[in-house]
């Protein structure tokens, strides 16, 4: 069979053919272009999943070195605040040395009508164990003396503070 087409219609038939290509070769660069940008995307989305694991594991170690440090901050304090301890008490010890190598070389003796009642590092000492146990507060003065103008005997006396040489042959 046989067809008869006009010119007309045939230049109107290669006009739309050649749009058509034009239109298909447009499509299939366009679909080439959206080909390349999604293999480009999926590639960027694949270096980020790989960025992030590494990001998240570095933050894990991160984590556990911080998690590691503070312990041993904790530890270091406490070992300080031990040291701070002990430099205290060497302190209390070495005073107490120093007092211990000063001995004195007296003691102060109290005694109750002429017999012993303590033995005092200080005057003071003695006075205030006197007075807590009922001697005047005020009474503290040269030892009387009898009408003759000698010393009263100690069996006379309520209270009285005597000194003592310590370390010596007297």
């Amino acid at each position: 069979m046989i067809r008869i087409v006009r010119t007309r219609t045939l230049t109107a038939l290669n006009a739309s053919l050649a749009e058509a290509r034009t239109a298909t070769s447009a499509a299939r660069e366009e679909a080439e272009q959206q080909r390349w940008a999604s293999e480009l995307a999926n590639d960027s989305a694949i270096r980020a999943e790989s960025a992030l694991e590494k990001l998240q594991t570095t933050t894990l170690q991160r984590a556990v070195d911080v998690a590691h440090l503070e312990g041993e901050l904790e530890t270091l304090r406490a070992q300080s605040l031990l040291d701070t301890e002990d430099r205290q008490a060497l302190r209390t010890l070495l005073r107490v040395a120093r007092k211990q190598a000063a001995r004195a070389d007296r003691v102060y003796v109290l005694l109750r009508f002429g017999e012993l009642h303590s033995v005092h590092a200080t005057q003071d000492a003695a006075e205030i164990a006197a007075e807590a146990e009922g001697a005047p507060r005020d009474g503290w003065t040269s030892p009387t003396t009898c009408c003759d103008g000698s010393p009263a005997p100690a069996s006379e006396v309520p209270w009285r503070i005597r000194t003592l040489p310590l370390g010596s042959t007297r």
